[in-house]
């Protein structure tokens, strides 16, 4: 006999309302859902919608122990209406294992990477933290209009290369090559068109295309919705990615010299790094207490001046420059500085702002702390476990999460919280800004970034991400990008 027939083996007859089924077999030792899948393979009725019934009593999913006397040949009932069955695929099933890289990433919904043309990876790097902006892909878009027919150049050509290139990575999951992008880039920058002694292109500094580009846009890309400042964040960058500091000048060797009151206009905050920054917040701190040197009017000549800053407006999007490298004269080479400075993975900005700024804000904050006690008090009840087993039972699809506003109601693009969320991280490898390699790594989902190297791509966790704080010869964070953080909109469950 088969070592399968135990004493613990059976053959039924089943019944199920006109029909009867001979000699269906089944373990005792197994689970009786395995029993009720087999009945389904021959009644097409689910288990979940199936009632099946032997002495008197009813068969449960989990054990047979309700069920007195088991016998061969015993007669069971079986009740359930069967659904209709799903059609066959008309598609053979895909294995991941037998995907090619292309079809993995179209499947996964993963964006496309970028050939890299000869040392073009640092703009390849920064596009691809550029396209994790919804609002600037479709300000791009909605701007197609506004191209000149004729040969485009300066700003005008560089955004319509950029809106080309986003466009074609929309299209498709394979590689884009950035032929249109590299030559705009050339023309309207030239010293990014330098070769060296081999003939081919010179590495750059991907922190100044990012800037550049940003600079190029802004120029092109008008401001929208209206606000009360429309008159002093007339582009859409200004208005997303622009923020603003009151600055004090305070002459540091004559007390009688009255300070000076200011507004700087940035689209970055910079990170110092010294031997006792180990965290971007001191980093930041520090960027806000400064001494520079200036023509003293009081002296007739260069004094030094304490600068202090806070910020007035912060920015939908908040890009953050880790100062790594600086100019060593005698080898004439941008140096870096490899010291490991931790980054979060989400940010706060509320202590760099002024008072002022800061009162501001706490509305928004208070929604955010008033959404968190909620969800404590959902999960302290219980109630929140049992949702989600209803919601798995039912099979239903999640309803689609709503969100507050992020900005000022009176401020198109800023920030009415100075919470964050890392979106995209631009790293640099090497020992120098003028050589190594350039990759951006922007975030797919929780828990999942996708590598963005060149026109390779690969997936990678929030572990791996705040490895790049530096350290060593590995990825270095050189330029972050953070998103605004959305608070959801409460409904009760």
């Amino acid at each position: 006999t088969s070592p399968l027939r135990t004493k613990q083996w059976y053959q039924r007859r089943v019944r199920g309302g006109k029909e009867k089924f001979k000699a269906v077999e089944c373990n005792t030792d197994e689970s009786p859902m395995v029993f009720k899948s087999a009945l389904y393979s021959l009644t097409g009725v689910v288990p979940e919608r199936m009632k099946v019934m032997a002495s008197g009593a009813t068969i449960g999913d989990e054990s047979w122990s309700n069920i007195k006397l088991l016998k061969n040949n015993m007669t069971m009932m079986m009740m359930g209406s069967a659904s209709e069955l799903p059609p066959e695929p008309t598609e053979k099933a895909q294995f991941v294992e037998d995907m090619t890289e292309t079809e993995v990433n179209q499947a996964s919904d993963y964006p496309p990477g970028i050939y890299n043309m000869g040392n073009t990876c640092y703009m390849a790097a920064t596009l691809q933290c550029f396209r994790t902006v919804p609002e600037l892909k479709e300000r791009l878009q909605n701007s197609k209009g506004r191209f000149s027919r004729q040969a485009l150049v300066g700003s005008e050509g560089v955004c319509a290369a950029i809106t080309q290139l986003f466009e074609e990575m929309e299209s498709t999951s394979q590689p884009v090559m950035p032929l249109v992008m590299v030559k705009m880039l050339h023309l309207t920058i030239p010293r990014f068109a330098e070769k060296g002694e081999q003939g081919g292109f010179q590495q750059q500094d991907a922190n100044e295309c990012w800037t550049e580009l940003m600079r190029m846009l802004s120029e092109f890309l008008p401001g929208e919705g209206s606000t009360t400042t429309e008159s002093v964040r007339r582009s859409f960058i200004e208005q997303y990615f622009g923020g603003e500091s009151a600055t004090t000048l305070k002459c540091s060797e004559v007390e009688e010299e009255p300070a000076t009151d200011s507004v700087e206009r940035w689209t970055q905050l910079r990170c110092h790094i010294n031997t006792d920054v180990r965290y971007m917040q001191l980093g930041l701190t520090m960027g806000l207490k400064e001494n520079i040197e200036k023509t003293s009017p009081t002296l007739n000549r260069n004094a030094v001046y304490t600068k202090t800053s806070l910020i007035k407006r912060l920015p939908a999007y908040l890009t953050i420059n880790f100062i790594r490298f600086f100019y060593k004269e005698k080898e004439s080479i941008n140096a870096k500085i490899l010291k490991d400075v931790k980054f979060p993975l989400e940010y706060d900005a509320f202590d760099l702002c002024s008072p002022e700024l800061k009162e501001k804000l706490t509305p928004a904050r208070d929604q955010f702390e008033e959404l968190r006690q909620k969800r404590i008090e959902l999960e302290l009840s219980g109630k929140d476990l049992g949702n989600k087993k209803e919601k798995e039972k039912s099979k239903e699809p999640e309803k689609e999460k709503k969100y507050l506003p992020h900005s000022f109601e009176d401020d198109t693009g800023s920030s009415n919280s100075g919470y964050y969320e890392l979106q995209a991280v631009l790293t640099h490898q090497g020992r120098s800004s003028s050589s190594g390699h350039y990759v951006g790594w922007v975030k797919h989902k929780a828990d999942q970034w996708i590598k963005c190297d060149d026109d390779k791509l690969s997936i990678v966790t929030d572990e791996e991400i705040l490895k790049l704080s530096g350290g060593g010869d590995w990825h270095v964070a050189y330029t972050l990008l953070y998103g605004p953080k959305r608070c959801e909109i409460w409904e009760e469950p």
